[in-house]
C-alpha cells in the first residue's frame, strides 16, 4: 500500500455545550507479524499504533493500538464543542510516519 487515506466526519456547527461525535477512518492494512507469506517468509509487523485527536491544540480522544486490529480501522468517539475551531487528528505507523487530517467546526 503506498499511502493511507484517512476520513473524518466532525459535525460542521454545534450549540457551544453540545456533545458531538467525531468518526475517522484510515486505510491501512494493519499486518500483525504473525502472517506468513507464500514462500513461508514472516510478513513484517506494520500497524498504526497510536491515533490522537486535538481541539484547537487541545489532545480531547487519544488510543494506543495493538496487531489485533482490523485493516481500516474505524472508530467513533464523543467530546463536548466548546469553541469554534479545528479538530486535528493524528494516526502514527510502526514506522513513525504520521498520517493526518483536520475539520472545522463552528460553534454557537
Amino acid at each position: 500500500m503506498s499511502e493511507a487515506i484517512s476520513r473524518v466526519r466532525v459535525p460542521p456547527k454545534a450549540a457551544k455545550g453540545e456533545v458531538i461525535e467525531i468518526r475517522a477512518v484510515i486505510t491501512h492494512p494493519m499486518e500483525s507479524g504473525q502472517r506468513v507469506n507464500e514462500v513461508g517468509q514472516r510478513v513484517p509487523r506494520k500497524i498504526i499504533n497510536r491515533f490522537v485527536c486535538s481541539y484547537n491544540g487541545v489532545e480531547v480522544f487519544a488510543a494506543d493500538w495493538f496487531p489485533s486490529i482490523t485493516a481500516n480501522p474505524y472508530l467513533s468517539f464523543h467530546t463536548v464543542a466548546t469553541e469554534s475551531g479545528t479538530l486535528t487528528f493524528a494516526w502514527v505507523d510502526d514506522d513513525g510516519t504520521v498520517y493526518t487530517a483536520s475539520a472545522k467546526i463552528e460553534v454557537s
